[in-house]
């Protein structure tokens, strides 16, 4: 096993990020075609409210996105708006959409040490989040991977989130 493998193999997989270029078409399909159920009406997100990086820096972004748990992962969509973004760049090489990362998630507590491995292997951080409930990194694993990577570590009020979206008391 290489060492991204090494790596990866210590987190739990949470979630597939797909960047659609119309996110209520993808919804029907998801929902009426393949009976994928519990997909919320999506809510606008600008990066600035999330304080949300884009290499290096906070840059003026906002997008539509949606989540359903099902069959033990999240289904995320993300429908880029304006400005830019990993998404938006994504959207951009893949106009057609498609799955745009990976997440992995672990206790806040093992976040650095994840993400530090990471940064060591050689893997860039391409966009980040500081948020109450979770502390997230996205890496450029499009070499190996087709796809970028998202480290998610969680924090005691976001387990309880989680649980709560995963239908979990």
């Amino acid at each position: 096993m290489n060492r991204l493998n090494d790596t990866l193999a210590q987190l739990e997989f949470a979630q597939i990020g797909w960047v659609v270029p119309d996110i209520h078409a993808a919804v029907r399909f998801l929902s009426d075609t393949l009976g994928i159920p519990g997909f919320p009406e999506p809510e606008y997100v600008r990066a600035q409210d999330l304080n949300m990086t884009y290499q290096g820096e906070v840059v003026a972004a906002d997008w539509l996105t949606t989540q359903t748990y099902n069959g033990g992962a999240f289904i995320e969509l993300i429908q880029p708006l304006s400005g830019r973004s990993m998404f938006h760049d994504y959207l951009a090489r893949h106009p057609e959409g498609g799955t745009q990362h990976l997440a992995f998630r672990l206790p806040v507590s093992g976040f650095e040490r994840i993400t530090s491995a990471l940064r060591e292997q050689g893997y860039a951080v391409v966009s980040e989040v500081d948020h109450p409930i979770a502390r997230m990194a996205f890496f450029d694993t499009y070499q190996p991977l087709g796809m970028v990577t998202e480290i998610m570590g969680i924090t005691p009020d976001g387990w309880e989130i989680v649980k709560q979206m995963e239908g979990r008391s």
